[in-house]
């Protein structure tokens, strides 16, 4: 008797290849993924996940297509005999599939390599709370705490994977330094959003320290005075903002 086909697999899933493709071009857009380092992930199901790889005519995620995005089991098999053909998956997909297998609230990974990001760290520059309506769902993250990853390693294999979740604590971004950032959200336009987020507080805050400026953070009162917006404007409004600077 014939086994039919598990239709997790033979799904095309069209669309959610189209948003990663999209959220891949949008770090690149914003400075966060400059070259042709940087992958975006999105689980979806149980043990498969789609996320961005090296294709046969690589030029960087600037020029991602929904092509690029594949479809692969966590090990990084591919979920069905010619779902790779030519495309690899990335060296670091254990960054991924950590992030997820540990976190139930996760369902995206973003992970770039922003140069001023970076840079502030290397500087001894920490994510503080130093904007409040500047950019309010930056300014709540920073006050939570923005971890950081001491290893400068490429995380290509699960024990270097789950130091880094580790040292995220369950928070939604993790600086990996002297490498860039790892960004956990429930969808992939949140985890996008998040590292703009960051990465903008720390060109903010290494342009103050340049010029001579001290860091101070937001009073506790001024931080409970921000709004929540919600998630219709501080996601979709954002995300269509993003992808209208791509002029899609």
């Amino acid at each position: 008797m014939s086994r039919l086909p598990d239709p997790r697999r033979t799904r095309s899933f069209r669309e959610e290849r189209e948003l990663i493709s999209k959220a891949c071009r949008v770090l690149a857009g914003r400075g966060l993924a400059d070259g042709m380092l940087g992958h975006i992930s999105l689980r979806v199901d149980d043990d498969l996940l789609l996320v961005r790889c090296r294709g046969p005519r690589e030029r960087g995620l600037a020029y991602t297509t929904p092509h690029d995005i594949r479809l692969l089991r966590f090990d990084g098999t591919a979920a069905t005999p010619d779902e790779l053909g030519n495309w690899s998956a990335p060296n670091e997909l254990p960054l991924h599939a950590a992030v997820l297998r540990s976190r139930t609230d996760v369902s995206a990974v973003a992970h770039a390599h922003p140069p001023r990001t970076v840079a502030a760290d290397l500087a001894g520059v920490t994510i503080r709370p130093i904007v409040g309506a500047f950019d309010i769902p930056g300014a709540k993250l920073a006050a939570a705490g923005v971890p950081v990853y001491p290893r400068a390693v490429l995380l290509r294999n699960m024990t270097l994977a789950d130091e880094m979740v580790t040292a995220m604590a369950g928070r939604p971004v993790v600086l990996l330094r002297g490498h860039g950032l790892t960004s956990a959200a429930p969808s992939v336009e949140q985890a996008v959003l998040q590292a703009i987020s960051v990465d903008l507080i720390a060109r903010l805050s290494l342009d103050i320290v340049s010029a001579g400026g001290t860091l101070r953070d937001i009073s506790g009162e001024d931080m409970a005075e921000l709004p929540d917006l919600g998630s219709a404007f501080n996601t979709q409004v954002a995300w269509r903002h993003e992808l209208a600077r791509l002029g899609d």
